[in-house]
């Protein structure tokens, strides 16, 4: 029987990417967490990174959000528990608050979170009003909460964007420039938390910062979310025995896809190609997304692991392997200093890191088992490969054909980074191998 659950609830949204967002909502988790309040936060969109950021300064898992990868139903579903548990939820948007379909904006609007956008005000003054106010009245069916001018300068400058506020709309706060508050990225987005030696005084100084700004006297509003009937899912991957790679190399791992495999009675292990010299015992091997490239030096030696999954694959068991996963199993990776490394050797392929471009966006994988909805974010390209069984299929009806789908015997590879939750017909049948 669905039931409602109320619990106060933010959506940090912003005019484009590279406004604060990550960093203003770590902060925000951080601050309230230090009030002794419990919270939740979500990030929107298929991104793996910023909730590693968003984990650390909450202390609690962090969950993604997307209405065309996940559906509505789960999205509910995922914000209603949070309610149960949390005294706060906060939600990062992605990219701009109106930027893609389904947009951020779209997600805020179908579960009735107010919106506070942030703003990078640091070459800007009076400007600041008329792009709060785009935002504010571009869809009224919003709730907008107000705006959080970033990055400003001196007294002066505060006072010129406080002017030009339009009456009816509250700024939130005007956080002046703070170079300690960056968080460091590289090619795919911010490096993980692990990475960064002072991330816990990175994130307690944003939180201070906070508590010094105007931000400590907003009362986030409440939201009424209303639980969903659950799906029950029939245990048909039970005895199935699934290796999961996860390590430095290989992160990029759904918590939605480790529940339902769980929830499918699979029985799952960890194992790491970089340090393991041997495979748990498994019926199939999933090698998730991440950055071979940063340690393909340890990979391409570690002849034992490489060794054990060639048996495998021998052997004409299922793997699946994603992006990174992808990489790992083709002939070579060369990394953005022109390296070149050994692989697994499965299939053909040779990858090749690029620091410009790349690909990414939403994309269903029409698979001879189902088609499985998610997507592709990837800074290289794999040449000399096998021809494809499929290709991906854009979200946006865009006529380009999207990532290759390759397989050879039951392994299974692609760019494209899977969701399993969007079809556990086609996942069950994926890990059973019956092709």
């Amino acid at each position: 029987m669905p039931t409602n659950y109320q619990c106060p609830a933010l959506f940090i949204s912003a005019i484009a990417s590279g406004q604060g967002k990550t960093t203003l909502t770590a902060g925000l988790a951080r601050y309230y967490s230090q009030q002794g309040k419990q919270v939740r936060v979500f990030k929107t969109g298929p991104d793996y990174l910023d909730p590693l950021i968003l984990e650390a300064a909450s202390g609690h898992p962090v969950e993604q959000l997307d209405l065309w990868m996940m559906g509505k139903t789960e999205c509910q579903q995922l914000l209603a528990n949070a309610a149960q548990q949390a005294d706060i939820i906060l939600v990062e948007g992605v990219m701009g608050m109106f930027d893609g379909n389904p947009s951020g904006a779209d997600l805020a609007e179908a579960f009735n979170l107010p919106i506070a956008a942030v703003i990078d005000a640091h070459a800007m003054a009076q400007t600041f009003g008329a792009i709060v106010s785009g935002l504010a009245y571009y869809n009224p069916k919003l709730i907008f909460a107000g705006a959080i001018a970033n990055v400003t300068g001196s007294q002066r400058h505060r006072d010129l964007i406080r002017n030009s506020m339009p009456n009816e709309i509250r700024l939130l706060a005007c956080l002046p420039k703070h170079t300690d508050f960056s968080l460091p990225h590289r090619h795919l987005g911010l490096v993980r938390p692990h990475e960064i030696i002072d991330i816990e005084a990175r994130l307690d100084s944003i939180a201070e910062f906070i508590a010094e700004s105007d931000l400590k006297n907003y009362c986030i509003p409440e939201v009424t979310f209303k639980s969903t009937d659950n799906v029950q899912i029939m245990p048909r991957l039970t005895g199935l025995r699934i290796a999961i790679a996860r390590d430095e190399a290989f992160s990029f791992i759904y918590a939605g896809n480790l529940r339902l495999l769980t929830a499918l009675g699979a029985e799952l292990e960890y194992f790491s190609p970089l340090y393991d010299q041997q495979l748990p015992e498994c019926d199939a091997i999933w090698l998730a997304g991440g950055y071979p490239e940063l340690h393909m030096q340890t990979l391409q030696n570690n002849q034992p692991i490489k060794a054990a999954i060639k048996q495998h694959f021998n052997a004409n068991k299922m793997i699946l392997a994603e992006c990174g996963g992808m990489l790992y199993v083709q002939e070579t990776l060369t990394d953005l200093h022109g390296n070149t490394g050994e692989m697994l050797g499965l299939i053909a392929g040779d990858g090749i890191m690029r620091d410009k471009g790349g690909c990414q966006g939403m994309q269903s994988a029409p698979l001879p088992e189902g088609e499985i909805r998610g997507h592709a974010h990837h800074h290289s390209r794999s040449e000399n490969t096998l021809e494809p069984i499929a290709y991906g299929k854009r979200s946006s009806q865009h006529p380009a054909l999207g990532e290759k789908i390759i397989r050879q015997q039951k392994l299974t590879a692609s760019y494209l980074h899977l969701y399993f939750p969007s079809n556990p017909d086609a996942t069950v049948k994926l890990f059973q191998g019956k092709y």
